[in-house]
């Protein structure tokens, strides 16, 4: 990327901060000098834990997304341009709205107070919801009575947003997900919201509120849909697997690999693991070249 752009990056939610010193550390092997590496982080909390973790690295924390960017955007969160935006597992936190399907017509799933429990209830879906589930079944076709599933207009709104922010560059944004034909898959009965407490996956958001991590996948073709809206061209869309591979991860191995590492790279490449689950979609305005991470297996097609 950094031959179509420059050497500027910011990421958005960046967590504990590994991914940021990973790659700046990996690009520092590499000779390549970043001119500036931005993280907007919301949350004191996580900015105070990613500070400890680069301390001695260049690196700036902003509490807002900035404007006319040039570079890489990493979405897994300035005053002046900045080129690569990096979004690692951040679409996947942002809400979602519920429905289900009641004969022909949908309705929203929201919670309410059933004594002084929380349950999941039900209202008429409203102007916007009923849009989009009738946009959904045009393109995979009628879904039947009782299904459930997610609408991600918040993912929507903030891919859109990016259109804003970039004025010539890339935005990464890796999650797992699937295109629209499968993620509204008949077979996906209830949707694919997914709740994690203290490394225990379950199904139930209403269990220890405020305590869980809720996530649903990412719809890519939404995401695709609505920053080719905005004005960005849609780069790219493969698998995690087929990414890394094509930007060299085996080459790096070497004859000198340990079985640790070995096995960590089969996590990242099995398609039983991260490998076909995660996937990487590049979005971006400016860049006129293919990009090397999509030069074999792009999906951008099945979006």
């Amino acid at each position: 990327m950094f031959a179509h752009t420059p050497a500027r990056i910011v990421e958005f939610g960046a967590g504990s901060g590994v991914l940021a010193r990973d790659l700046l550390d990996a690009l520092a092997a590499r000779g390549v000098a970043v001119e500036r590496y931005a993280i907007v982080e919301l949350s004191p909390d996580l900015a105070a834990r990613q500070r400890a973790l680069l301390d001695g690295r260049d690196v700036e924390w902003l509490a807002a997304p900035p404007r006319g960017f040039d570079g890489v955007m990493l979405a897994n969160e300035v005053l002046d341009v900045m080129p690569v935006m990096l979004a690692n597992e951040v679409l996947d936190v942002m809400p979602v709205r519920l429905f289900v399907m009641r004969g022909r017509a949908p309705r929203e799933r929201g919670v309410a107070l059933q004594g002084d429990a929380l349950a999941f209830a039900e209202r008429d879906a409203d102007t916007g919801l009923r849009g989009a589930v009738a946009a959904i079944e045009r393109e995979v076709g009628e879904l039947p009575d009782g299904y459930g599933s997610e609408i991600g207009f918040a993912g929507q709104a903030w891919m859109r947003s990016a259109a804003d922010w970039l004025a010539r560059g890339v935005l990464l944004a890796i999650d797992y997900g699937f295109p629209r034909r499968e993620y509204y898959h008949p077979q996906r009965l209830m949707g694919t919201l997914m709740c994690h407490y203290r490394h225990r996956a379950h199904a139930d958001p209403l269990w220890l509120p405020g305590l869980n991590d809720i996530t649903a996948h990412v719809d890519f073709t939404a995401m695709a849909d609505a920053a080719h809206a905005a004005g960005l061209d849609v780069l790219g869309y493969t698998t995690q697997a087929h990414f890394l591979m094509n930007c060299g991860l085996l080459d790096q191995l070497g004859a000198g690999h340990t079985l640790k590492r070995s096995n960590e790279v089969q996590r990242l490449l099995s398609e039983a693991e991260m490998g076909e689950l995660f996937k990487v979609l590049a979005v971006g305005r400016g860049i006129t070249e293919p990009l090397l991470g999509f030069a074999r297996g792009d999906r951008t097609a099945r979006l």
